[in-house]
C-alpha cells in the first residue's frame, strides 16, 4: 500500500471519529448536561472566589471610610466641646468682672507647670498691662494664686498648688480662721491648719479668704471642707479642703490690680528662691 493510500485512510478515520463524537454529544443529552453542569460548577467556584475577594475589598474600603469619618466627627465633637467649655468659662469671668469693685485684667494661661511641688502658671499679661508682683489672680470659681514675677508681656504666678503658697481662710458658717496651704501630695486637696479641735467643723462647709489677707480681698472662695480628723495628742484639727478651682480645667483668669502694702510680711506666700 502506497503512502497516499495510508494518508487517505487516516483522514477517513479521523473524520469518522469526529463525526461519531458530534453525534454522541448531540444525541446524548444526559452526557451534555453532565458536561455543562461540571463546567458550571468549576466556573461558579472561580466566580465565587473572585466575588469574595471583591466583597473583602469593598469592606476594607468601607471600613477605611467609616474610620476616617469617625476621626473627623470625633475631632469636631472635641472642638465643639472645647469651644463650649471656653465660652462658659469666659461668661463666668465676665460675671466676675461685673460683680466686683476691683479693677481686673483678663489673662490667658499660656503655660501650666503643675506636676511637682513648686508649681507655676504663666499668663499672657505683664507690666505693660499694669501687672505687678504680689497681685492676686482669681477665677470665677475662686482664687488661683499670686503674681510672683513679671516681664513686659508675661507674668509668672504661684498657684495655690505650690508648697510655698499660704492664704488666710475663714470657715464661713463658723467665722473660724486658719491658714490654707498645699502639702505637696494630692492635687485635689488643700490643708486648713491652726483650727482648734473644739470648733464644730463639718464636711461641706465653705472656706473663703479672710480679712487678714493683704493679697486677696475677703470673701473669695478657697474650697470646701472635705474631711475633718481629730489628731490624738494635738489641740488642732486636721482639715482637708477640696479646692474651689481646678487648675487643670481653667484656661483663663483675672489679675486683680490690687497691690499689697509695701514692706509688709506676706502671710500667704514667700518669695521665690
Amino acid at each position: 500500500m502506497d503512502l497516499r493510500s495510508q494518508i487517505l485512510d487516516w483522514v477517513l478515520l479521523l473524520g469518522l471519529l469526529f463525526a461519531s463524537a458530534v453525534i454522541m454529544v448531540s444525541q446524548n443529552h444526559a452526557l451534555s448536561r453532565a458536561l455543562r453542569a461540571q463546567t458550571m460548577e468549576v466556573t461558579a467556584e472561580v466566580e465565587s472566589s473572585f466575588a469574595w475577594m471583591g466583597r473583602y475589598l469593598r469592606v476594607l474600603r468601607e471600613n477605611e471610610e467609616l474610620r476616617r469619618r469617625n476621626i473627623e466627627l470625633s475631632s469636631r465633637v472635641a472642638r465643639t466641646r472645647s469651644v463650649r467649655m471656653e465660652n462658659r468659662e469666659l461668661r463666668q469671668l465676665l460675671q466676675l468682672r461685673d460683680s466686683t469693685d476691683h479693677r481686673l485684667v483678663a489673662a490667658r494661661i499660656v503655660t501650666k507647670d503643675i506636676f511637682q511641688q513648686e508649681n507655676f502658671l504663666t499668663l499672657d499679661v505683664g507690666r505693660k498691662d499694669g501687672i505687678r508682683e504680689g497681685m492676686p489672680v482669681v477665677h470665677q470659681s475662686g482664687i488661683v494664686g499670686t503674681v510672683m514675677l513679671t516681664s513686659e508681656e508675661y507674668s509668672r504666678v504661684m498657684p495655690l498648688l505650690n508648697t510655698d503658697f499660704r492664704v488666710p481662710g475663714t470657715i464661713v458658717p463658723l467665722q473660724t480662721d486658719g491658714i490654707v496651704r498645699w502639702d505637696g501630695e494630692r492635687q485635689d486637696r488643700l490643708l486648713l491648719e491652726h483650727v482648734v479641735k473644739t470648733e464644730p467643723v463639718e464636711p461641706g462647709q465653705s472656706v473663703v479668704t479672710s480679712g487678714h489677707s493683704d493679697v486677696f480681698p475677703p470673701g473669695r472662695s478657697i474650697g470646701t471642707v472635705d474631711s475633718v480628723q481629730v489628731r490624738p495628742g494635738r489641740s488642732e484639727l486636721l482639715i482637708y479642703l477640696r479646692p474651689a478651682v481646678s487648675l487643670h480645667e481653667i484656661d483663663h483668669a483675672f489679675v486683680l490690680l490690687r497691690t499689697p502694702a509695701p514692706n509688709r510680711q506676706q502671710v500667704e506666700s514667700r518669695s521665690i528662691g
